[in-house]
């Protein structure tokens, strides 16, 4: 590799796979850094490595030819008021923020105007690998010749390329990443207050209920401020969230008053609209055989009890009343929106599982508490959001965690197995031609 020198102003988990994963791939000028009371925490941790170790993000500003600030969007204004300053001149800055919109308000905002603005998001956690999987590319502020030494600096992550403007990101990512995470923090929440832990209740047994206690118990085991910050200062993700909400509170009233023509009238409308003309694709989740796999409990098969599935009919209602195509942001899929839009596919493409849900909604009504549990959490973590409360939103992700953190340990490994399944996968049925192509 040429003699660039290569930063990285913050050493959380998802810097220190960039950091490592560039350095592997033969970039022997990797400087990083992180908050001063960490520096020689750091400088043990990689002292046998190429990674330089510096003070401050001054060091590396000054240093760097490509400069990436891996911190908590809430922090990227202030940390770019700080360091942007010092941005060597003919730099490419970007930024590992999961929302676009502040971070590119704090380049334009404190970065010298002879620096290059090209970031970058790649679509997965520090545990999962990095190949295959999507990484955006926004070409903010940037020549060509830039451009392509950016996909050449990030070629060694063997992630799939898509080329977004900042704003496109946002906007799918609200999808994908905001409103997916708070149906299963909704339903974390829910089993929390019925002090119920779902591995035990055949009411949440089987291939769909494994994804859905997997992938609640795996975002409920990482840190809060991940998912606050993609909630909360992601400008399109409150308008989804509060939809969400609408959809699960008005699909939750026809429940009760049991109106089942106009009930059952909006799922076909909603699943006609997301699913229609998909049934001849190849499915993103293939069986019960596979996903009965990965259950944390040991409820028999025959002990199985009816559930509404108000989570999934929910969803893509609300899909429906946003008029949005969920398999167009196949672009920006995370492991977690890849199995919560195939159980959602596998419910509504499976006649029988679909009527039996209808049935429950409509007519169980011993699962009647736990959907309004359920809606009650679901209105919680929305106005949590619409308020902008990152306190709050602590206390609520916290208090939850609390009740199950006994079983991240297991749920771990396990759900850990779920991700290696489901990335190991290719999206061949998604539509070539719903990929966005335009960057500005």
């Amino acid at each position: 590799m040429e003699s660039l020198h290569l930063g990285i102003i913050g050493m959380g988990d998802m810097g220190k796979l960039y950091a490592r994963t560039l350095s592997a791939a033969g970039w022997k000028n990797v400087n990083v850094c992180d908050m001063p009371d960490k520096y020689e925490q750091l400088r043990q941790e990689f002292a046998h490595t190429s990674i330089t170790v510096m003070k401050d993000g001054h060091q590396v500003s000054r240093k760097s030819d490509w400069i990436l600030y891996s911190v908590p969007a809430e922090f990227i204004d202030s940390v770019v008021a700080t360091y942007g300053p010092s941005t060597k001149i003919g730099a490419i800055v970007a930024g590992q923020t999961s929302v676009k919109a502040p971070e590119i308000a704090a380049f334009e905002k404190h970065l010298p105007e002879d620096v290059y603005i090209i970031t970058c998001h790649s679509m997965h956690g520090p545990t999962v690998s990095s190949r295959g999987q999507p990484l955006v590319i926004i070409n903010h502020r940037g020549s060509v010749e830039k451009l392509a030494l950016v996909e050449r600096i990030l070629s060694c992550f063997e992630s799939e390329i898509a080329h977004l403007s900042y704003k496109e990101h946002d906007r799918i990512t609200a999808d994908t990443q905001a409103v997916t995470h708070m149906a299963f923090l909704s339903m974390g929440t829910t089993w929390k207050h019925q002090e119920n832990f779902p591995w035990f209740d055949p009411t949440y047994t089987g291939g769909i209920e494994n994804v859905k206690v997997n992938m609640a118990m795996r975002i409920l085991s990482n840190k809060w401020h991940v998912y606050a910050g993609l909630a909360i200062l992601n400008p399109s993700a409150k308008a989804q969230v509060r939809q969400y909400s609408l959809s699960v509170a008005a699909l939750f009233k026809l429940m009760i008053q049991e109106k089942e023509v106009e009930f059952v009238t909006r799922i076909r409308a909603a699943g006609d609209f997301v699913f229609g003309n998909r049934g001849q694709r190849e499915q993103i989740l293939l069986s019960d055989n596979l996903l009965d796999q990965y259950s944390l409990g040991s409820v028999p098969k025959e002990k199985i009890k009816p559930n509404s599935h108000l989570s999934l009919l929910a969803m893509v209602d609300c899909w429906y009343q946003l008029k949005m195509n969920p398999y167009s942001h196949m672009v920006c899929q995370t492991p977690l929106f890849r199995f919560w839009l195939g159980i959602s596919e596998y419910l509504f493409l499976n006649e029988d599982y679909l009527q039996d849900a209808i049935q429950a909604a409509l007519y169980a009504r011993e699962i009647r508490e736990d959907d309004m549990e359920f809606m009650m959490s679901v209105r919680g973590w929305q106005e949590c959001i619409a308020l902008g409360n990152m306190e709050g939103y602590r206390i609520r992700f916290e208090d939850t965690a609390k009740f199950f953190q006994d079983r991240f340990g297991e749920a771990a490994v396990i759900g850990k197995r779920m991700i290696e399944m489901i990335t190991s996968k290719t999206s061949a049925g998604v539509e070539a031609s719903s990929k966005p192509t335009a960057a500005n």
